[in-house]
């Protein structure tokens, strides 16, 4: 349940809009509303105040009415016995005062006053030293208040036709925003982590005396730098996987040569000594070492330049039985676990890359865990994409550690029985990339799962 934004008292906060052009003209309507609302303020008082003074002006410059005319308004007179009168009404006949309006006037000293005379209104009233002289104030009531109404309607048709002629104002003035946000999003959508980038997005020109105009022109030179530090980042990049994949294929000749070269003194049966031995055969499992690992880097190699890979229907079902069935025999101190449906689950893609994931997956989970660990390898399929799954009960994967990145390498905390180049995982996740595939992993102490998604 959402709750409205509160002040620092603790009282709800008004509601004011997000957007520039909201603010923009929301104030204006409010800069309006206050000018209306001050003028109002001041005018008011100033009109009533000058109806008034006039209205005693009138009341001074009564006379005695003649004998046969009729009086007008309040004609008293101050006895000892009080105050005895008359007041007249527009329409109506000369009454007499009554008991309370007497009492009304009774008391009051000399100048001008407002007296209220009950159901017969207002009046303004001026007491002479022996007469007292009146006149209804309800026209000048009329007439402040016909002003009020009418400046209230006047300032609400003020800020409708502000808001309205402010919006349209606003909007044309923030066109030039518009392209710039435009642009922006724009370009947010352009694919920039990698590969080649065209980025030939640019705002439209603008004057460029105006503040949208001003930011229209930094951002276009802030595109230009973006664009050549792609371009030069991507420059960069290709040198530096041309030269891994030129060096990787010029690597595998001589490394080819050095384990031939130290088989062969292994199997010339000529008798060696013993630390001959140990060192020839340290050459040859180092050269096994340097020969897997030059070619996995000549595959990442590949795979970044884009090569395509095979595309044939793969049956993941009978893939998994294979590398399991391998990796049981060949780590028979490790736990290794089956999770497939009953029916085959297949996918387009090129077997022997699908192969080399679960493999490295496996080979991941055997080298990092120490032995009796069990490692289950699952295999299902929700709503067409394939999810191939790959979980150990081992000690679980260092905080912070990203392990889908080139040469990425834990802590002790893993067990390393086995040396590793740091390149299994990112060789899974440029091949589950090149099969428009996603690889992530989620672990913790007890349970480290390693998922990966397909197309089924």
């Amino acid at each position: 349940m959402s709750s409205s934004p509160r002040r620092s008292d603790g009282r709800p906060r008004a509601p004011w809009p997000k957007t520039l052009r909201g603010k923009l003209i929301a104030g204006q309507v409010a800069v309006l509303l206050a000018l209306s609302v001050g003028t109002g303020a001041v005018a008011v008082p100033a009109l009533h105040g000058f109806l008034t003074h006039d209205l005693d002006r009138q009341v001074r410059e009564m006379v005695q009415p003649a004998v046969g005319q009729r009086a007008r308004g309040i004609n008293a007179r101050v006895t000892e016995g009080g105050v005895e009168g008359t007041i007249e009404l527009p329409g109506t006949r000369t009454l007499p005062m009554t008991d309370h309006e007497r009492r009304q006037l009774t008391g009051l000293g000399p100048g001008d006053h407002t007296v209220d005379m009950g159901d017969k209104g207002t009046f303004r009233v001026n007491v002479g030293p022996a007469q007292i002289k009146g006149l209804p104030s309800g026209p000048v009531d009329d007439v402040v208040w016909r002003m009020v109404w009418l400046l209230v309607a006047l300032t609400a048709a003020g800020v409708a036709a502000a808001a309205l002629a402010g919006q349209r104002i606003v909007r044309r003035a923030l066109v030039p925003l518009d392209r710039v946000a435009a642009t922006a999003a724009r370009v947010a959508e352009l694919p920039l982590h990698s590969g080649e980038v065209a980025l030939a997005e640019r705002v439209p020109e603008t004057d460029p005396d105006t503040e949208v105009g001003k930011v229209g022109l930094a951002f276009n030179r802030m595109l230009g730098h973006v664009g050549a530090a792609l371009k030069a980042r991507h420059d960069s990049e290709t040198r530096v996987r041309r030269f891994v994949a030129d060096a990787s294929h010029e690597l595998r000749t001589p490394l080819a040569a050095i384990r031939g070269y130290a088989e062969l003194t292994r199997r010339s049966g000529e008798e060696l000594s013993p630390r001959v031995a140990h060192a020839m055969s340290r050459v040859e499992s180092e050269a096994v070492r340097m020969t897997s690992l030059v070619e996995d880097m000549l595959l990442l190699a590949r795979l970044d330049d884009g090569r395509p890979l095979e595309r044939a229907e793969v049956d993941l079902t009978r893939l998994v039985l294979d590398v399991v069935g391998d990796a049981r025999i060949s780590s028979a101190d490790h736990s290794w676990k089956i999770a497939v449906p009953d029916e085959p689950v297949t996918v387009i893609g090129d077997v022997q890359r699908l192969h080399q994931v679960l493999g490295n997956l496996l080979s991941n989970a055997r080298t990092h865990t120490p032995p009796g660990t069990t490692v289950t390898t699952g295999l299902s399929v929700h709503n067409g994409q394939v999810e191939l799954t790959v979980t150990d009960d081992g000690p679980g994967i260092p905080e912070g550690l990203k392990v889908f990145e080139r040469f990425a390498r834990g802590d002790s905390s893993r067990s390393r029985a086995a040396g590793s180049t740091g390149l299994g995982l990112s060789i899974v996740a440029a091949v589950v990339g090149a099969h428009d595939g996603e690889v992530s992993v989620q672990s913790v102490p007890g349970q480290t799962t390693f998922t990966v998604s397909l197309r089924g």
